[in-house]
């Protein structure tokens, strides 16, 4: 008899968001300063935005067509300090800490709209305590469609104790009729504590 299979088995699963739980929110501040640096109206980029989102989120443009489309749009703004900049303002928030003491509890998922080149330094060293990453730029699908989600049911080891983290409640809707339980992360952190497992 395998008791370290069955331990396994009885672990909750745990589904992360990233941008706003685990890793800072660029947007919209990066936004933000793009227009004051560049001099560009802030309406006028937020509406690129809107118009690139399914594109960049999805992968299907590479990352280097979205900074190529990005310099067409707005010819004042300098790529490499755009680049630098974006990445700076991805960093990791005390909640990535948890993870390996979660990953003792849950089957720790990571669920993202957003892209692999811009998070996956920050999501390296702690890898190998994950049991599933999906990323929207490499699966074709966006929160809050609801094939994100089965893409991420299909690594759970049963669909009971589920506990899904977004900080959007948005993204909800879809996760809920798939049976799980939903936890709304706030600015704060304050969400940390209200995960319970074991």
């Amino acid at each position: 008899m395998d008791n370290g299979g069955d331990k396994m088995q009885l672990k909750q699963e745990l589904v992360l968001d990233l941008a706003g739980v685990l890793v800072t929110n660029f947007s919209p501040l990066y936004w933000r300063y793009l227009s004051t640096t560049f001099n560009i109206s802030y309406s006028e980029l937020t509406s690129f935005k809107k118009e690139i989102r399914e594109q960049l989120w999805t992968g299907k443009i590479p990352e280097i067509e979205f900074w190529t489309k990005l310099k067409q749009n707005f010819p004042t703004i300098d790529q490499e300090e755009a680049k630098e900049t974006l990445r700076s303002y991805i960093k990791p928030l005390p909640s990535l800490e948890r993870i390996p003491f979660w990953s003792q509890h849950a089957n720790i998922h990571i669920v993202s709209n957003h892209r692999i080149e811009w998070i996956n330094h920050i999501i390296a060293p702690i890898q190998h305590h994950l049991k599933s990453m999906t990323i929207s730029s490499e699966i074709g699908f966006c929160k809050p469609q609801v094939d994100i989600y089965l893409e991420v049911q299909n690594y759970f080891h049963h669909n009971h104790h589920v506990l899904f983290v977004d900080d959007q409640e948005k993204n909800f809707d879809e996760a809920r009729k798939l049976g799980w339980n939903t936890l709304l992360a706030d600015v704060d952190g304050k969400w940390v504590r209200k995960v319970k497992l074991g």
